[in-house]
């Protein structure tokens, strides 16, 4: 346990590196190519800083304020309370905030940046979907997921890929519209040229890939954690299966916030698009538990 928290803030250190690393080269080529005599780049240091900042102090109230979650009191769902008050004394962590999401969509997702300032989520039709202890197991994969401080990297992937992305965006179209820039490159074989256009285009996809394999890995190790927790694999295995079986798309999903999920808000697709998605395939998931419970 200890060894995946070091390992998730040696992870959360690096995904801020490669962040300003991609922000600062998007600022680069800009100022290379538009002569802005340091001034882009500047405000591309800014920004990415910023932006840094802000996934890490603001990062949960982004990804639940995108999800339409409200905050609940314990009289408004006390068995919803007691189950994950006794799952946080049985792990040794805070007791987070919980919110709901009036959606018929089963789902569930945490965030924040350690278990002090943690937040669970669950969607109306989650609640309604599973017998207690199915909900148990959710719950568990989700307090494993702040006790192992996977929410850390995940709420920090989730502001800094969309930077990433909104900004390679920007600097495509003002590429596309604004033309050669003050400089005109002429003389520099083009060279600059291309590597302006390669770190445009790759940034994002690098972003992206950045995102799938943090989140697959994530879930297997909370579905394992999960499991242990609660000392009943088939708890959160039947859960998983009902969510899989209900197949309701998530009305507020997004991109950004889609590997926050227990699982996909898409619902599931077909093989190829499993190959893209944040989440391994639900069914995979389920085999893996049932094989906890058949061994010795």
């Amino acid at each position: 346990m200890y060894s995946e928290i070091t390992s998730n803030t040696r992870k959360s250190w690096a995904l801020i590196v490669i962040f300003i690393i991609l922000v600062m080269g998007l600022g680069w080529f800009l100022d290379y190519y538009y002569d802005g005599g340091g001034l882009i780049i500047a405000i591309a240091v800014i920004w990415s800083l910023g932006s840094t900042l802000v996934s890490w102090y603001a990062g949960d109230k982004i990804s639940l304020a995108s999800a339409g979650a409200k905050l609940i009191l314990k009289s408004d769902a006390p068995d919803v309370y007691n189950v994950v008050e006794n799952l946080c004394i049985a792990n040794g962590q805070p007791v987070p905030k919980i919110y709901v999401i009036n959606d018929p969509s089963p789902n569930a997702f945490a965030t924040g940046r350690d278990p002090e300032h943690a937040s669970l989520a669950f969607t109306t039709g989650i609640l309604a979907l599973l017998n207690r202890t199915e909900l148990e197991g959710v719950a568990a994969h989700e307090l494993s997921h702040v006790k192992n401080y996977d929410i850390r990297v995940m709420t920090l992937v989730v502001v800094l890929v969309g930077t990433v992305v909104l900004v390679s965006d920007l600097f495509l179209r003002s590429f596309m519209f604004r033309g050669r820039g003050r400089g005109d490159r002429r003389n520099d074989g083009g060279l600059g040229l291309i590597i302006g256009l390669v770190i445009i285009i790759l940034s994002p996809i690098i972003a992206n890939l950045i995102k799938l394999a943090v989140s697959r890995k994530r879930e297997y190790l909370a579905d394992a954690s999960g499991a242990l927790l609660t000392r009943y694999p088939e708890g959160l295995a039947s859960a998983l299966e009902k969510i899989a079986a209900a197949n309701i798309p998530l009305a507020h999903a997004s991109n950004a916030t889609a590997h926050l999920y227990i699982n996909n808000p898409f619902g599931q697709g077909g093989a190829v698009s499993n190959l893209f998605s944040t989440h391994p395939p639900i069914n995979d998931r389920i085999r893996v538990l049932r094989e906890m419970i058949a061994r010795p």
